[in-house]
This record gives C-alpha cells, structure tokens and sequence, in this order.
C-alpha cells in the first residue's frame, strides 16, 4: 500500500473507531453494545460450529481407534491367555479332586482289606506278551512290585501284573480274554471261576450246576496259595444274565465287573497279603429298598365279630 495522504486518513479512522468501541465496551459493563454484537454472532454462527463438530468429531474417533487397534489386538491376546491358563488350572483342579477321590477309596479299600499296596498311576493302555488288554503302571522292581502280584482300585479287582520293570509293570486287565480268576459267590458260598470276555460281559461257571443262582450276585476272589496271584475278598462283580444250559457240569452268567477298566487312573498293587480272609467286607453295600407306603384305602378291613 502507497503512503499518501488518503492512506493515512483512513488509517487514522480505523483507530479512532477502534478506541471509541473500546471505551463504550469498558463503561457499558454486562449490557454494552459489542456483548449484544458477540451473543448476536454466536447465535448465527453457533449452530454451525455444532453442526461442523458432529460432521467432524467421528472421523476424529476413527483416526484414534486405528491409532489404537495395535493396543486393542495385544489386550484380545491377553485376555485370551488369561482365558486359557483359567481352564487349565480348572481342568488341573478337576483331575486332582478326582485323584483325592481315588486314592481314598483305594485306601479305604486297602485297610478295609488289611492289604498292604503301592499306588501306581496308569500311564499306558495298549496290548503286551500277546496280551490284549493290558496297562502301563509308573511302579516297577524299585518299589517292590513283583510278576503276580494282584492289582486293584478303589471299587475291586482290576488285574495282575504279568511283567515288571525297574519302574513300570504291565497289568493284565481282568477282561482280558485270557484273564481267569477263581471266586466265591457272596452268601451261598458257591465257588467258580470268572474269565475276562474282552469287549463282551466276563464269563462265571459255577462248579455246582445245581446252585441257585440269581441275577444280582455278587462274587469276590478266592485267593491264590500265598497271595499269588490274586489275595482273597476283592469284590470282582455282579451277575447280569443267568445262562440256561441244561445237562451242563458247571453253571453258567454273565457278569459285569465292579472296575470300569475304560477309565483306570489310580491302581494299588497288592505287595502283601491279609493275614486273614475278609470275606465279603470289601462288597459295596446294597442300597436299601424304599419302603412302599400304603395307600388311601388299600388297609384290610378289621373284621367285626359275629354275635
């Protein structure tokens, strides 16, 4: 801009009016002239400035959130490892109440028995020495587990061992076809022989065909001269089926075995005998029958004298 004296004019205008708006503004207090000028400007331009910031203000969310997404991914992760060593440890706490549970009932059963053990976790499953089905014990020659050694669980017999290891042993399951075991019949003490069926019921013959014979037996183990290879009284079984075989030397059912060989966890070798029978001590005890109450009307009628 050139200097000339209608510049300077103007200039001199300019600031004259910049002092008299600024000198109304400080004697007008709350209710001057430029206060209802600025409210009159925010007024129109107020709803715009809105407007611009609701257009604006997401797009500025988007920009934060991919500037975030790096964070965000790394908390997913975390919360996922977090998620996973949860289940595990509650996956971990199931198998070890499981495992209490077990042994427990072995050592009920073990004092119960008088029969001195080693427990032993099953680590294998799988066929040996031609054997069918057969396991894999973590207890061997180290702690005093011997070939014929009679195996058990908390609810009976399971096996034998048939072959031993400075610390592992193989059981020879008692549904092993070529399992046998000699046993006694619980109250009518008839005795017999139970061999394993493999993927069937085990097999009883009674040597009395004779003997009465019910489904719901229950039988426990002879015992073996010394304790070899099967110790007396563990439970072995329940009869599902009497077979009808006339003319037959033995008797014959099914039985169905106290042990579910499918899920062996906990096993106790049996390392020394009781020093007496126990008998049928070791039988689960039979839940006892409810007792049918009478109904309305089904009482006998007391009868009335005659005269």
């Amino acid at each position: 801009m050139r200097d000339n004296p209608r510049t300077r004019l103007v200039f001199v205008l300019l600031l004259l009016t910049a002092f008299t708006l600024i000198t109304l503004d400080a004697r007008g207090g709350g209710t001057s002239l430029l206060d209802r000028l600025r409210a009159s400007t925010q007024s129109v331009f107020g709803p715009i400035e809105r407007a611009a910031s609701a257009v604006v203000r997401p797009v500025s969310d988007f920009v934060d959130g991919v500037g975030s997404i790096g964070s965000n991914a790394q908390r997913i992760s975390e919360l996922e490892q977090e998620n996973e060593a949860l289940a595990l440890q509650l996956r971990t706490s199931e198998l070890d109440r499981n495992r209490a549970r077990e042994l427990d009932e072995l050592l009920g059963l073990a004092a119960l028995g008088q029969y001195r053990i080693v427990p032993a976790e099953v680590i294998a499953v799988g066929s040996a020495r031609g054997f069918i089905r057969t396991v894999t014990i973590d207890a061997g020659s180290r702690d005093g587990v011997t070939v014929d050694l009679t195996v058990v669980n908390g609810d009976g017999l399971v096996g034998r061992v048939v072959e031993v290891g400075p610390g592992t042993a193989t059981i020879l399951l008692l549904t092993d076809p070529e399992f046998v075991v000699g046993v006694r019949m619980a109250g009518s003490m008839e005795l017999g022989t139970v061999r394993g069926g493999a993927d069937g019921p085990m097999g009883l013959e009674l040597f009395n065909p004779q003997a009465d014979l019910e489904v719901g037996a229950v039988m426990v183990t002879l015992g073996s001269r010394n304790g070899r290879p099967f110790v007396p009284g563990v439970p072995v079984g329940t009869v599902v089926n009497v077979r009808s075989t006339p003319g037959a030397l033995t008797r014959s059912a099914d039985v169905r075995t106290f042990v579910d060989v499918t899920t062996l966890d906990l096993v106790g070798v049996v390392v020394e005998p009781p020093r007496q029978d126990p008998r049928d001590a070791l039988l689960p005890t039979p839940s006892p029958s409810p007792t049918p109450s009478p109904s309305v009307g089904s009482a006998t009628p007391t009868p009335t004298p005659s005269p």
